[in-house]
Protein backbone atom coordinates (compact mmCIF):
# COMPACT_ATOMS: atom_id res chain seq x y z
CA UNK A 1 0.00 0.00 0.00
CA UNK A 2 1.52 3.41 -0.95
CA UNK A 3 2.71 5.59 1.90
CA UNK A 4 2.18 9.33 2.31
CA UNK A 5 5.71 9.85 0.94
CA UNK A 6 4.42 8.75 -2.48
CA UNK A 7 2.16 11.82 -2.59
CA UNK A 8 4.74 14.51 -2.02
CA UNK A 9 4.13 17.49 -4.32
CA UNK A 10 6.39 17.95 -7.31
CA UNK A 11 8.13 21.28 -7.64
CA UNK A 12 6.53 23.19 -10.49
CA UNK A 13 9.64 25.13 -11.54
CA UNK A 14 13.11 23.65 -11.97
CA UNK A 15 15.49 26.22 -10.56
CA UNK A 16 14.50 29.78 -9.70
CA UNK A 17 11.08 30.95 -10.94
CA UNK A 18 11.03 33.94 -13.27
CA UNK A 19 8.70 36.60 -11.86
CA UNK A 20 7.53 39.73 -13.70
CA UNK A 21 6.19 42.59 -11.52
CA UNK A 22 4.11 45.19 -13.34
CA UNK A 23 4.38 48.15 -10.92
CA UNK A 24 6.81 49.47 -8.35
CA UNK A 25 6.30 47.83 -4.96
CA UNK A 26 7.72 48.84 -1.59
CA UNK A 27 11.50 48.42 -1.25
CA UNK A 28 11.13 45.70 1.39
CA UNK A 29 8.99 43.61 -0.95
CA UNK A 30 11.21 44.12 -3.99
CA UNK A 31 14.36 43.27 -2.02
CA UNK A 32 12.82 40.04 -0.75
CA UNK A 33 11.66 39.10 -4.24
CA UNK A 34 15.15 39.73 -5.60
CA UNK A 35 16.54 37.30 -3.00
CA UNK A 36 14.06 34.54 -3.79
CA UNK A 37 13.23 34.82 -7.49
CA UNK A 38 14.61 35.76 -10.88
CA UNK A 39 12.54 38.92 -10.79
CA UNK A 40 11.91 41.64 -13.34
CA UNK A 41 10.90 44.88 -11.60
CA UNK A 42 9.30 48.05 -12.93
CA UNK A 43 11.79 50.65 -11.68
CA UNK A 44 10.08 53.56 -13.47
CA UNK A 45 6.65 52.62 -12.05
CA UNK A 46 4.88 53.40 -15.29
CA UNK A 47 1.82 51.34 -16.19
CA UNK A 48 2.86 48.66 -18.66
CA UNK A 49 1.34 48.66 -22.12
CA UNK A 50 -0.68 45.72 -23.40
CA UNK A 51 2.28 44.56 -25.49
CA UNK A 52 4.62 44.78 -22.50
CA UNK A 53 2.22 42.74 -20.37
CA UNK A 54 1.93 40.08 -23.07
CA UNK A 55 5.74 39.97 -23.41
CA UNK A 56 6.03 39.42 -19.66
CA UNK A 57 3.45 36.64 -19.81
CA UNK A 58 5.38 34.98 -22.63
CA UNK A 59 8.62 34.80 -20.65
CA UNK A 60 7.81 34.61 -16.93
CA UNK A 61 6.57 31.74 -14.82
CA UNK A 62 4.69 34.22 -12.61
CA UNK A 63 3.04 37.56 -13.39
CA UNK A 64 2.43 39.96 -10.49
CA UNK A 65 -0.14 42.52 -11.71
CA UNK A 66 -2.12 45.19 -9.88
CA UNK A 67 -5.64 46.56 -10.28
CA UNK A 68 -4.45 48.92 -13.02
CA UNK A 69 -3.38 46.03 -15.27
CA UNK A 70 -6.22 44.57 -17.35
CA UNK A 71 -5.45 40.94 -18.20
CA UNK A 72 -8.07 39.85 -20.71
CA UNK A 73 -8.74 36.56 -22.47
CA UNK A 74 -6.82 37.47 -25.62
CA UNK A 75 -3.73 38.30 -23.57
CA UNK A 76 -3.97 35.07 -21.62
CA UNK A 77 -4.28 33.17 -24.89
CA UNK A 78 -0.91 34.65 -25.92
CA UNK A 79 0.82 33.68 -22.67
CA UNK A 80 3.72 31.29 -22.86
CA UNK A 81 3.23 27.68 -21.77
CA UNK A 82 5.48 28.30 -18.77
CA UNK A 83 3.13 30.88 -17.21
CA UNK A 84 1.47 29.06 -14.35
CA UNK A 85 0.58 31.74 -11.81
CA UNK A 86 -0.91 35.22 -11.83
CA UNK A 87 -0.16 36.44 -8.29
CA UNK A 88 -2.24 39.59 -8.04
CA UNK A 89 -1.10 42.37 -5.72
CA UNK A 90 -4.44 43.31 -4.15
CA UNK A 91 -7.73 41.68 -3.25
CA UNK A 92 -9.79 42.56 -6.31
CA UNK A 93 -9.48 40.34 -9.39
CA UNK A 94 -12.07 41.90 -11.70
CA UNK A 95 -9.27 43.11 -13.99
CA UNK A 96 -8.28 39.50 -14.73
CA UNK A 97 -10.33 37.20 -16.96
CA UNK A 98 -10.66 34.36 -14.48
CA UNK A 99 -12.49 32.06 -16.91
CA UNK A 100 -9.68 32.41 -19.45
CA UNK A 101 -7.10 31.70 -16.77
CA UNK A 102 -9.06 28.63 -15.70
CA UNK A 103 -9.15 27.38 -19.29
CA UNK A 104 -5.36 27.70 -19.54
CA UNK A 105 -4.94 26.11 -16.09
CA UNK A 106 -3.21 29.25 -14.84
CA UNK A 107 -3.66 29.68 -11.11
CA UNK A 108 -4.76 33.13 -9.89
CA UNK A 109 -4.09 34.35 -6.36
CA UNK A 110 -4.86 37.59 -4.56
CA UNK A 111 -4.11 39.24 -1.21
CA UNK A 112 -7.37 39.32 0.75
CA UNK A 113 -7.83 40.98 4.12
CA UNK A 114 -4.68 43.10 4.24
CA UNK A 115 -6.42 46.37 3.35
CA UNK A 116 -9.61 45.89 5.37
CA UNK A 117 -8.83 48.33 8.18
CA UNK A 118 -7.18 50.82 5.84
CA UNK A 119 -10.19 51.00 3.53
CA UNK A 120 -12.64 51.11 6.43
CA UNK A 121 -10.69 53.99 8.00
CA UNK A 122 -10.79 55.89 4.71
CA UNK A 123 -14.52 55.26 4.38
CA UNK A 124 -15.15 56.82 7.77
CA UNK A 125 -12.84 59.71 6.86
CA UNK A 126 -14.88 60.41 3.72
CA UNK A 127 -18.17 60.11 5.64
CA UNK A 128 -16.99 62.73 8.12
CA UNK A 129 -15.52 64.90 5.37
CA UNK A 130 -18.66 65.08 3.26
CA UNK A 131 -21.13 65.32 6.15
CA UNK A 132 -19.18 68.13 7.84
CA UNK A 133 -18.16 69.80 4.53
CA UNK A 134 -14.45 69.62 5.25
CA UNK A 135 -13.62 69.83 1.57
CA UNK A 136 -15.62 73.04 1.15
CA UNK A 137 -14.16 74.57 4.29
CA UNK A 138 -10.61 73.80 3.21
CA UNK A 139 -11.18 75.25 -0.26
CA UNK A 140 -12.69 78.42 1.17
CA UNK A 141 -9.73 78.91 3.49
CA UNK A 142 -7.09 78.25 0.84
CA UNK A 143 -8.82 80.60 -1.61
CA UNK A 144 -8.63 83.41 0.95
CA UNK A 145 -12.41 83.73 1.10
CA UNK A 146 -12.93 82.97 4.79
CA UNK A 147 -14.19 86.06 6.61
CA UNK A 148 -14.25 84.57 10.09
CA UNK A 149 -16.61 82.51 12.18
CA UNK A 150 -20.35 82.99 11.78
CA UNK A 151 -23.26 80.98 13.21
CA UNK A 152 -24.95 80.31 9.89
CA UNK A 153 -22.05 79.35 7.63
CA UNK A 154 -20.09 76.14 6.92
CA UNK A 155 -23.02 74.07 8.18
CA UNK A 156 -22.99 70.32 7.75
CA UNK A 157 -24.73 67.44 9.53
CA UNK A 158 -23.79 65.59 12.70
CA UNK A 159 -23.38 61.84 12.35
CA UNK A 160 -24.99 60.70 15.60
CA UNK A 161 -28.49 59.41 15.02
CA UNK A 162 -28.18 59.22 11.24
CA UNK A 163 -28.74 56.01 9.28
CA UNK A 164 -25.73 54.50 7.53
CA UNK A 165 -26.67 52.16 4.71
CA UNK A 166 -23.93 49.65 3.92
CA UNK A 167 -24.14 47.79 0.61
CA UNK A 168 -21.89 44.72 0.86
CA UNK A 169 -21.22 43.32 4.32
CA UNK A 170 -17.96 41.47 3.75
CA UNK A 171 -14.74 42.18 5.61
CA UNK A 172 -14.66 45.90 4.82
CA UNK A 173 -18.38 46.46 5.28
CA UNK A 174 -18.19 44.85 8.71
CA UNK A 175 -15.15 46.95 9.63
CA UNK A 176 -17.06 50.08 8.64
CA UNK A 177 -20.06 48.98 10.72
CA UNK A 178 -17.78 48.39 13.70
CA UNK A 179 -16.40 51.92 13.43
CA UNK A 180 -19.82 53.45 12.78
CA UNK A 181 -21.05 52.44 16.25
CA UNK A 182 -18.53 54.81 17.83
CA UNK A 183 -20.14 57.72 15.94
CA UNK A 184 -23.68 56.84 17.01
CA UNK A 185 -24.78 55.85 13.52
CA UNK A 186 -27.68 53.47 13.00
CA UNK A 187 -26.56 50.75 10.60
CA UNK A 188 -28.67 49.11 7.91
CA UNK A 189 -27.04 46.72 5.50
CA UNK A 190 -27.77 44.79 2.35
CA UNK A 191 -25.65 41.86 1.29
CA UNK A 192 -25.90 38.60 -0.62
CA UNK A 193 -25.74 36.73 2.67
CA UNK A 194 -27.19 37.83 5.98
CA UNK A 195 -24.79 37.92 8.91
CA UNK A 196 -25.28 35.63 11.91
CA UNK A 197 -27.42 37.22 14.60
CA UNK A 198 -24.44 37.49 16.96
CA UNK A 199 -22.53 39.64 14.44
CA UNK A 200 -25.56 41.82 13.79
CA UNK A 201 -25.83 42.42 17.51
CA UNK A 202 -22.12 43.17 17.84
CA UNK A 203 -22.24 45.73 15.00
CA UNK A 204 -25.67 47.08 15.93
CA UNK A 205 -26.66 46.36 12.33
CA UNK A 206 -30.06 45.53 10.86
CA UNK A 207 -30.46 43.55 7.65
CA UNK A 208 -32.50 45.11 4.85
CA UNK A 209 -33.09 42.60 2.04
CA UNK A 210 -34.64 45.19 -0.28
CA UNK A 211 -31.83 47.28 -1.79
CA UNK A 212 -34.20 50.00 -2.98
CA UNK A 213 -35.61 50.39 0.53
CA UNK A 214 -32.07 50.60 1.97
CA UNK A 215 -31.15 53.34 -0.52
CA UNK A 216 -34.29 55.27 0.36
CA UNK A 217 -33.76 54.93 4.14
CA UNK A 218 -30.08 55.86 4.31
CA UNK A 219 -28.79 59.28 5.27
CA UNK A 220 -25.35 58.05 4.21
CA UNK A 221 -24.89 55.28 1.66
CA UNK A 222 -21.53 53.47 1.45
CA UNK A 223 -20.56 50.82 -1.10
CA UNK A 224 -18.38 47.78 -0.40
CA UNK A 225 -18.98 45.39 -3.31
CA UNK A 226 -16.69 43.89 -5.94
CA UNK A 227 -17.01 45.07 -9.53
CA UNK A 228 -18.90 42.37 -11.41
CA UNK A 229 -21.43 42.40 -14.27
CA UNK A 230 -24.15 42.13 -11.59
CA UNK A 231 -22.92 45.14 -9.61
CA UNK A 232 -22.09 47.39 -12.58
CA UNK A 233 -24.06 50.65 -12.14
CA UNK A 234 -25.96 49.16 -9.22
CA UNK A 235 -26.39 52.76 -8.09
CA UNK A 236 -27.94 54.17 -11.26
CA UNK A 237 -30.19 57.14 -12.01
CA UNK A 238 -33.26 55.32 -10.71
CA UNK A 239 -31.70 54.41 -7.38
CA UNK A 240 -30.12 57.83 -6.96
CA UNK A 241 -33.63 59.17 -7.42
CA UNK A 242 -34.72 57.14 -4.38
CA UNK A 243 -32.17 58.83 -2.09
CA UNK A 244 -33.14 61.51 0.40
CA UNK A 245 -32.34 65.03 -0.85
CA UNK A 246 -29.83 65.55 1.98
CA UNK A 247 -28.26 62.06 1.71
CA UNK A 248 -24.61 61.41 0.96
CA UNK A 249 -23.02 58.62 -1.05
CA UNK A 250 -19.53 57.30 -0.31
CA UNK A 251 -17.56 54.93 -2.53
CA UNK A 252 -14.19 53.41 -1.63
CA UNK A 253 -14.83 50.17 -3.55
CA UNK A 254 -14.92 50.41 -7.34
CA UNK A 255 -15.98 53.31 -9.54
CA UNK A 256 -18.05 51.11 -11.82
CA UNK A 257 -20.61 50.54 -9.06
CA UNK A 258 -22.03 54.03 -9.62
CA UNK A 259 -23.45 55.46 -12.83
CA UNK A 260 -21.20 58.49 -12.63
CA UNK A 261 -23.12 60.69 -15.06
CA UNK A 262 -26.30 60.17 -13.03
CA UNK A 263 -24.45 60.97 -9.81
CA UNK A 264 -23.06 64.19 -11.28
CA UNK A 265 -26.51 65.23 -12.50
CA UNK A 266 -27.98 64.69 -9.03
CA UNK A 267 -25.16 66.68 -7.41
CA UNK A 268 -25.44 69.56 -9.86
CA UNK A 269 -29.22 69.69 -9.46
CA UNK A 270 -29.01 69.50 -5.65
CA UNK A 271 -31.02 66.28 -5.47
CA UNK A 272 -28.55 64.70 -3.01
CA UNK A 273 -26.40 66.28 -0.34
CA UNK A 274 -22.94 65.29 -1.51
CA UNK A 275 -20.50 62.49 -2.19
CA UNK A 276 -17.23 61.11 -0.86
CA UNK A 277 -15.30 59.37 -3.62
CA UNK A 278 -11.99 57.51 -3.63
CA UNK A 279 -12.71 55.65 -6.90
CA UNK A 280 -14.13 56.71 -10.25
CA UNK A 281 -15.82 55.07 -13.19
CA UNK A 282 -13.15 56.11 -15.70
CA UNK A 283 -10.09 56.51 -13.50
CA UNK A 284 -7.49 57.85 -13.65
CA UNK A 285 -9.66 60.36 -15.54
CA UNK A 286 -11.90 62.28 -13.13
CA UNK A 287 -14.80 64.39 -14.37
CA UNK A 288 -14.15 68.12 -13.86
CA UNK A 289 -17.67 68.56 -12.46
CA UNK A 290 -16.80 66.27 -9.56
CA UNK A 291 -13.58 68.17 -8.92
CA UNK A 292 -15.39 71.49 -8.88
CA UNK A 293 -18.45 70.57 -6.82
CA UNK A 294 -18.58 72.28 -3.44
CA UNK A 295 -19.60 69.17 -1.52
CA UNK A 296 -17.70 66.32 -3.11
CA UNK A 297 -14.87 65.01 -0.93
CA UNK A 298 -12.50 63.52 -3.46
CA UNK A 299 -9.37 61.37 -3.21
CA UNK A 300 -7.08 59.64 -5.76
CA UNK A 301 -7.83 55.95 -5.02
CA UNK A 302 -5.77 55.90 -1.84
CA UNK A 303 -8.00 53.86 0.47
CA UNK A 304 -5.40 51.09 0.73
CA UNK A 305 -2.38 53.40 0.74
CA UNK A 306 -0.68 52.54 4.02
CA UNK A 307 2.84 51.24 4.55
CA UNK A 308 1.48 48.41 6.68
CA UNK A 309 -1.11 47.27 4.15
CA UNK A 310 1.19 47.39 1.15
CA UNK A 311 3.94 45.47 2.97
CA UNK A 312 1.42 42.83 4.08
CA UNK A 313 0.13 42.53 0.52
CA UNK A 314 3.67 42.01 -0.76
CA UNK A 315 4.25 39.33 1.85
CA UNK A 316 1.15 37.49 0.64
CA UNK A 317 2.27 37.70 -2.98
CA UNK A 318 5.65 36.22 -2.06
CA UNK A 319 4.04 33.44 -0.04
CA UNK A 320 1.68 32.56 -2.89
CA UNK A 321 4.57 32.36 -5.36
CA UNK A 322 6.69 30.18 -3.06
CA UNK A 323 3.85 27.77 -2.35
CA UNK A 324 3.05 27.48 -6.05
CA UNK A 325 6.67 27.05 -7.16
CA UNK A 326 7.12 24.26 -4.62
CA UNK A 327 4.08 22.40 -5.95
CA UNK A 328 1.70 23.30 -3.13
CA UNK A 329 -1.68 24.96 -3.30
CA UNK A 330 -1.17 28.73 -2.79
CA UNK A 331 -2.92 29.96 0.36
CA UNK A 332 -4.82 32.70 -1.50
CA UNK A 333 -5.85 30.83 -4.65
CA UNK A 334 -8.86 32.41 -6.34
CA UNK A 335 -9.73 29.63 -8.79
CA UNK A 336 -10.55 26.14 -7.62
CA UNK A 337 -9.52 22.79 -9.02
CA UNK A 338 -6.28 23.84 -10.70
CA UNK A 339 -3.73 22.09 -8.51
Amino acid sequence: MPSSADYRPTRRVDGTPRVAVTRRLLPETEARMAELFDVSLNAEDRAMSRDQLVAAMQSAHVLVPTVTDRIDAAMIAEAGPQLGLIANFGAGTEHIDLAAARARKIIVTNTPGVFTDDTADMTIALIISVARRLNYGGRTLRAGKWEGWAPSTMLGHRLAGKTLGIIGMGRIGQAVAHRARAFGLNVLYNSRHRLPEALETMFGANFEPDLDRLVAEADILTLHCPATPETHHMIDARRIGLMKPHAYIVNTARGQLIEEEALIAALVDGRIGGAGLDVFEHEPQVDARLLAHHNVAILPHMGSATFEGRIASGDKVIANIRFWADGHRPPDQVLEGLV
